[in-house]
């Protein structure tokens, strides 16, 4: 329904295909999209994975009206930590931890739960427009559920976003290391298609030895342990807003909408 799954000259093409919502991410679409991604992992017919999305934007983030959520007055925190685990925080590791290079493609915005579909990605290109953000601090939550905020930005440049909310651009990530590739937006498509096939021209050992040497190296380095006890310091943003405000969190919307025209 929200997903489009294509495999062509070794490349498995997965497209993001909610564009009148800004590919906003409901629980449909999260598990449709580890499906892609399993079913390209399990392939033998694939070497590289490129996730993109259809529209003007790669992710509005999570879909504040995701129906697979409870009822707000019968939600627990319990409920909350077991949805978010899997969905959220189990996705992303496991997309990050498939064998083949995967390379996102980001154009637009990308905000929130939009950095736990591309973070996981070995690559990223990213076009001239693409605006990335995490303003979760607004919801009264230290940042969203994936943390590789300190990791792809470095401490001081992930506490200034989130402090203040703001986009970091597309040329500022490929300063700082997050964003491997700017190009213009409509050479998007092209300029990653270009890369991911120099890249299934490698031996497929090789590239699959050379990306477990660097997320290996990561994980050394505290990486794992990192993202899995953050994610315990997100749910106190939830436990919070369920003992002071009951639910949904109370949001300044205008400010969130800003972030998406």
């Amino acid at each position: 329904m929200y997903i489009r799954y294509e495999v062509a000259d070794r490349i498995a093409t997965i497209t993001l295909d909610r564009p009148d919502a800004a590919n906003a991410q409901n629980g449909e679409l999260l598990d449709e999209l580890d499906a892609a991604w399993m079913r390209a992992a399990g392939s033998a017919d694939v070497a590289v994975i490129v996730l993109r999305a259809e529209g003007k934007h790669f992710s509005a983030g999570h879909d504040l009206k995701d129906r697979s959520w409870p009822d707000p007055s019968s939600i627990t925190l319990d409920r909350i930590y077991e949805l978010e685990s899997r969905r959220y925080l189990e996705y992303s590791l496991r997309w990050r931890n498939v064998p083949k290079p995967s390379i996102a493609a980001v154009q637009g915005r990308c905000i929130a739960g939009g950095l736990l579909l591309c973070w996981p990605c070995d690559l990223i290109v990213a076009a001239e427009d693409a605006l990335f953000s995490d303003p979760v601090v607004l919801m009264g939550i230290g940042g969203v559920e994936y943390h590789g905020h300190t990791w792809e930005l470095g401490a001081r440049k992930a506490k200034e976003i989130l402090f203040t909310g703001r986009p970091v651009t597309a040329e500022e990530a490929q300063q700082v290391g997050m964003v491997n590739t700017v190009v213009p937006r409509a050479e998007l498509d092209e300029h990653t298609r270009q890369l991911a096939a120099r890249i299934a021209a490698m031996p497929a050992f090789g590239l699959r030895q050379a990306k477990r040497a660097v997320n290996q190296t990561l994980d050394v380095q505290g990486f794992y342990a990192a993202i899995q006890s953050v994610f315990d310091i997100h749910q106190t943003g939830h436990g919070n807003a369920l003992s002071v405000n009951g639910y949904p969190i109370l949001i300044d919307m205008d400010e969130m909408k800003a972030n998406i025209k």
